[in-house]
């Protein structure tokens, strides 16, 4: 039993709450930052598939008949 108390003595030292690196806002403050710059990433890609064209609607328009 005593290897018990031993150890439940030890862990409640390992307890200790770590410092942050940064405060808890600022954290939130950077996931804010990250999720708008993606946010503009995507809005700016918002026509890409309108500007590239609607391609041949037949294959035989642009082909050889050898092929």
């Amino acid at each position: 039993m005593s290897l018990l108390v031993t150890l439940a003595a030890s862990t409640e030292e390992l307890h200790e709450l770590a410092p942050l690196l940064m405060p808890p806002l600022a954290f939130a403050g950077v996931a804010v930052a990250i999720f708008v710059a993606l946010g503009f990433v995507v809005w700016s890609f918002r026509d890409v598939a309108n500007r590239q064209g609607q391609g041949p609607s037949k294959s035989s328009d642009t082909h050889g008949a050898g092929h």
